[in-house]
């Protein structure tokens, strides 16, 4: 008589998991980051927003939670969030700071790397990023959740639904491309200063679906000189009498400020009306305070290479801000030039409401000269 055996159980996915708490924490009180001031941050009263965006992220896998084994972090680096949504979880680093520090990421996924994992999925910004990849091995596929103030990188998805979607398809087994992505950091210090010093710090091998991860941002100079100065002018000159005008961050919107003979806070957001500057450098909740009722305006231009409009380094433009001023009154100005180097790819916000993403997209006009305008999409994952 033969024996009978058991049927063979499927291989559980197996996903390594890191939970930078404090990434991204600085933006909405115009820190420009999260490095060495989590503290200043939160007395300012910012919110962490990472476990948000995790939170997300693995919401997309919550249809394939009996096929995935989490290898994660302890407490608010991964552990609690996976536990809250159901998953199955085996914590393989404890000794966690309390706030936890790069070197606790580093621990970590230096633990994770030697686990066996079939992905690492990090939830952070350029700075973890970073940290990530000076311990992980070549071997070790990577993708991260956006979470931080600046994202140069292209380890990451474009939104963190994105990121649960394309770690969804591994886990069906669809067949997903692996290739080496960037990772950029930034010194914080400068950059807070209004200098941008971007360096280089290794690559990291990453799933790609071209639809769910961002390009590296094009550091390009703008050849469009006379069509930038021309598309000033042309702003400059609508300007409406008591109307409010919220400046956003980014070279184009500081050669308006140029073309007003305005003192521009390159990275950050500035509050105009009349030709005056009246707030320079505002946080979320001070721009709140700012808004007229039916009578502000909020000029925004896109990241080269990338095409976000909200949600990279502009943080400070809260939900709720734009909300307040509303679609209609949102002013996107960009080159042609700029929007060619998309390729076609639509525009994306990740403000961190998915309801207000998915309310803005649809065609937006775009000025892109002196009363030249183009119709571009803005896109949205759901």
């Amino acid at each position: 008589m033969s024996e009978i055996l058991p049927a063979a159980q499927p291989q559980l996915f197996r996903l390594g998991l890191i939970i930078n708490p404090w990434a991204g924490i600085g933006g909405s009180v115009a820190l420009k980051g999260s490095d060495g001031v989590a503290a200043e941050a939160l007395a300012l009263g910012a919110v962490p927003l990472a476990q948000q965006r995790a939170r997300t992220a693995l919401t997309e896998l919550l249809p394939y939670q009996s096929q995935v084994h989490i290898l994660t972090v302890a407490g608010l680096m991964g552990e609690d969030l996976a536990r809250e949504l159901g998953f199955t979880v085996t914590v393989v680093y404890q000794g966690v700071s309390e706030p936890s520090t790069a070197a606790d990421t580093e621990a970590a996924a230096t633990c994770l790397s030697k686990a066996g994992i079939d992905l690492l999925l990090f939830a952070g910004g350029d700075g973890t990023a970073r940290n990530i990849c000076a311990v992980v091995d070549a071997h070790t596929t990577v993708l991260g959740i956006p979470a931080g103030c600046k994202i140069h990188s292209g380890v990451y998805a474009i939104t963190p639904s994105a990121a649960g979607k394309v770690v969804a398809q591994m886990i069906k087994g669809e067949l997903v491309t692996v290739q080496d992505a960037q990772v950029m950091d930034i010194d914080e210090a400068a950059f807070r200063q209004g200098t941008v010093r971007a360096k280089r710090f290794g690559e990291m091998q990453i799933p790609t679906e071209l639809r769910y991860v961002q390009s590296v941002k094009s550091s390009g100079k703008e050849s469009e000189e006379l069509v930038l100065d021309d598309l000033a002018a042309f702003v400059a000159a609508q300007m409406e009498p008591d109307v409010r005008y919220v400046m956003g961050s980014g070279s184009t919107i500081a050669a308006v400020m140029a073309e007003l003979g305005l003192p521009n806070t390159l990275l950050g957001v500035d509050v105009v009306e009349n030709g005056e500057l009246i707030a320079s450098d505002v946080t979320a909740s001070q721009l709140q305070t700012f808004i007229k009722p039916d009578a502000t305006k909020l000029l925004i231009t896109l990241i080269g290479g990338q095409g976000h409009i909200f949600g990279r380094g502009n943080q400070q433009l809260s939900p709720s801000v734009i909300r307040t001023i509303g679609r209609d009154n949102i002013q996107l100005v960009a080159t042609k030039t700029k929007l060619q180097q998309l390729n076609g790819r639509p525009l994306i916000s990740d403000s961190g409401d998915a309801a207000l993403d998915h309310e803005l997209q649809g065609m937006m006009k775009v000025l892109c000269g002196y009363n030249d305008y183009v119709m571009y999409r803005l896109g949205y994952e759901d």
